[in-house]
């Protein structure tokens, strides 16, 4: 189906439902198409191409919700779908919060093209995508005698939605990505190292394709001949790649649910300092080409650009219809698009440099935050630095603390954001941290 008759489809689902009995229906048509290649010690391990198409109904009857999905598209099968839908919800019991959104708050169209499709990526021939593979893989392959294993990955994928609502909204989306990636095990005397590399783009021709086997490789071998280090409080570097692991914590506790779960340790902190002012993230869904641009939301909510942390001082919470009437609160979307951080002047490798003695963080293994509290305990991969060098890699280690603490701690963002992801999260230099050892 093209855009148009998508949008044919689902007004006819909106109309057969309010005939029936539904006081608010919204209608979403998602279609997908992913290839995934993966290449194990240079056989090919997996090769899948899937295009999905599946729309889901949200029916609001008589103050009851129910959310109903498909992947039927027949006209006579939809409108049986639909009537069937309608007298399940009714057995459900009332929520006089579930409702659509004020219609003055959804986009009203007329955005920027914020390009973030590559029509190219369908027409890609398959022995592209493999041959990608394999270059990946042969960085690595047979390139030292203590590898186990490697493997390397090639994915892309498009998807478009259409959605509609009963009282008003109609917009369409899409967007493309590719990605490369590899990963090397090694076997040593003090068991299995490994490690991995990616590259990701919303579009081909932009995708950095070389490296990346060689980078998993390095990055696996200088993980090899860990020692364990005395407890006690050190500055810590987090690298980039993985520095998305302590802001997860955070970000959680800013969403709606977690706030009126009580699983907020950010409840009730709106215009607080809550963190170092270092701290600056603005949220911005209008950045061209940026992996979580958008004009609007899954509800159709208007989006524009907005602080959530101004010099460590909390601004701005993830709020979306059905939570704001429940907590009072205005709405502003319950999903993040471009988390973006106010940046600094230098990367990892200068703030090594600038330690006397620290720790380089470059992986989290296991571990857990209390939503509630902010208290969390988490196993690290990391270097130990002293006087400005990377001396030896270290294991059987956990930082811990609480994430108000933690981010009070912070001293330094750094100039180095992972491209491709739609969290820019630069690599961040932590002072007094809590490190378990022996």
């Amino acid at each position: 189906m093209n855009t148009q008759e998508k949008y044919n489809l689902a007004e006819l689902v909106i109309a057969h439902a309010l005939k029936n009995g539904a006081q608010q229906v919204s209608v979403s048509i998602d279609e997908s198409r992913n290839n995934n290649i993966e290449i194990r010690d240079q056989q090919i391990d997996n090769l899948t191409e899937s295009n999905r198409n599946s729309m889901t109904i949200n029916l609001y009857v008589d103050k009851k919700f129910s959310s109903n999905s498909t992947n039927r598209m027949k006209k006579d099968e939809l409108l049986k779908f639909v009537e069937e839908g309608i007298a399940a919800t009714r057995f459900l019991a009332e929520d006089e919060f579930r409702m659509l959104p004020d219609p003055a708050l959804f986009y009203k169209g007329g955005g920027a093209d914020l390009i973030v499709v590559d029509p190219s990526i369908g027409s890609i021939e398959p022995k592209t995508r493999i041959d990608l593979a394999k270059a990946v893989m042969d960085e690595a392959f047979n390139k030292d005698e203590r590898i186990i294993s490697v493997s390397s990955n090639y994915s892309d994928g498009m998807s478009n939605r259409v959605y509609v609502t009963s009282n008003g909204f109609k917009g369409d989306s899409a967007r493309s990505s590719v990605t490369l990636s590899a990963s090397v095990s090694v076997k040593t005397d003090q068991g299995r190292p490994q490690d991995y590399w990616y590259e990701t783009s919303l579009f081909f021709d932009k995708l950095k394709k070389t490296d990346i086997g060689k980078k998993a490789l390095e990055r696996t071998i200088s993980k090899i001949g860990p020692k364990k280090i005395s407890s006690g409080k050190y500055p810590m570097v987090l690298e980039n790649r993985v520095a998305g692991n302590l802001l997860s914590p955070l970000y959680n506790a800013l969403s709606g649910y977690a706030l009126y779960q009580k699983q907020s340790f950010l409840a009730g902190k709106k215009d607080q300092q809550v963190a170092s002012k270092v701290l600056t993230v603005w949220d911005d869904p209008s950045i061209p080409s940026g992996p979580g641009s958008r004009h609007f939301d899954g509800e159709g909510l208007a989006l524009a650009k907005r602080a959530i942390f101004e010099d460590g001082v909390l601004r701005g919470f993830y709020i979306d219809t059905y939570y704001g009437k429940k907590l009072g609160m205005d709405p502003s979307s319950g999903s993040s698009t471009n988390v973006v951080f106010r940046l600094g002047d230098r990367d990892a490798n200068a703030m090594v440099k600038s330690l006397k003695k620290g720790i380089l963080i470059t992986g989290f293994n296991g571990g857990n935050c209390n939503g509630s509290t902010g208290d969390f305990s988490y196993g690290i991969e990391g270097f130990l630095i002293e006087n400005g060098s990377v001396i030896h890699p270290v294991n059987e280690m956990n930082i811990s603390g609480n994430m108000t603490q933690i981010w009070n701690n912070l001293v330094e963002a750094g100039n180095d954001i992972v491209e491709g992801s739609s969290f820019m999260v630069p690599s961040l230099l932590l002072d007094m941290i809590d490190f378990s050892g022996i």
